[in-house]
């Protein structure tokens, strides 16, 4: 039976971008800027991007292309075919995997957020808050209740009842959809729905721009984010800075939990990976830009 396979190249780069791009983007890079003096911090983080994160993506590409597998089948292959033992290779893949249950697990909440505030949005409750932030942050908790420790969270579930505690019912609502598309598999399923969400994404994101940029006081936002902050880099010092882009740098781009991995196990032998892997870092990098000219100016 022929493995399935991406249809096209351009559903293959916005598939990728879908993985890539995330709360590294959106949440976590404006966190970065605003704490490590706005482009002082973009300068350092590009060049990881350009130097560690491009080229660490082409070899997560190439490691899953030549094994057609995965990160436990791809690390198998690689220690049997140097110490002929397989399974310490799939023993060391488990882990990413691993890594990457974990965050599912986070995004599976993101999930449910995503869908019951488009609900909100679409029924006018969101509106209908305006500015009150008592509102806006009672609402947001009867979404996320907080719990300290685990069996908290576990009580308060056989309390209320699993689709009672916060967003317990839209994220069903977003597993069934993330089933029923991954259900549908590579091409029918995965690289049709990234070809409709990924460039609703980026219509969403540019309209929201061009609304806030035009807002009044907007010019401040801008300038904190687009200047230069030397003195508040120096404030946390040269080698924090170094680290936090570099970190940046890699989970932006979704490497080492073996995402692009399995990504590459799909693309066609034909295909230049460094061309792939270009279109990618750069799409990922424009998102994170365009999400800071969002929130500073807001």
């Amino acid at each position: 039976m022929e493995r399935d396979r991406f249809r096209t190249r351009t559903g293959f780069i916005i598939a990728c971008i879908g993985s890539a791009v995330g709360m590294g983007n959106i949440w976590r890079f404006p966190i970065m800027v605003s704490k490590y003096g706005g482009m002082t911090f973009f300068v350092v983080y590009i060049l990881f991007v350009i130097l560690i994160a491009s080229s660490g993506m082409i070899e997560e590409f190439a490691l899953g292309r030549w094994a057609e597998a995965g990160p436990v089948g791809a690390f198998g292959k690689c220690t049997k075919e140097r110490f002929g033992k397989q399974r310490v290779g799939e023993a060391i893949g488990a882990l990413p995997v691993l890594g990457a249950m974990g965050l599912a697990i986070g995004y599976t909440v993101v999930m449910g957020w995503i869908f019951k505030y488009c609900f909100m949005g679409i029924s006018g409750e969101l509106y209908a808050m305006g500015t009150d932030m008592a509102v806006i942050g009672g609402t947001f908790d009867s979404a996320a209740p907080g719990a300290k420790t685990l069996g908290e969270a576990i009580k308060m579930m056989i309390d209320g009842g699993i689709f009672n505690v916060g967003n317990g019912t839209w994220q069903i609502v977003g597993l069934v959809v993330a089933l029923a598309i991954m259900a549908m598999g590579i091409g029918g399923g995965i690289e049709k729905a990234n070809k409709i969400m990924m460039p609703l994404l980026f219509g969403l994101f540019l309209i929201l721009g061009v609304y806030i940029a035009f807002l009044p006081g907007a010019g401040e936002g801008i300038r904190f984010y687009l200047l230069p902050d030397f003195k508040k880099a120096a404030e946390s010092g040269m080698k924090e800075v170094i680290f936090a882009a570099m970190g940046q740098s890699f989970f932006t781009l979704s490497l080492g939990i073996g995402a692009i991995a399995i990504f590459g196990s799909y693309i066609d032998k034909k295909r230049r990976l460094t061309g792939e892997a270009v279109c990618v870092t750069i799409l990922d990098t424009c998102v994170a830009l365009i999400a800071g000219m969002i929130i500073f100016p807001a």
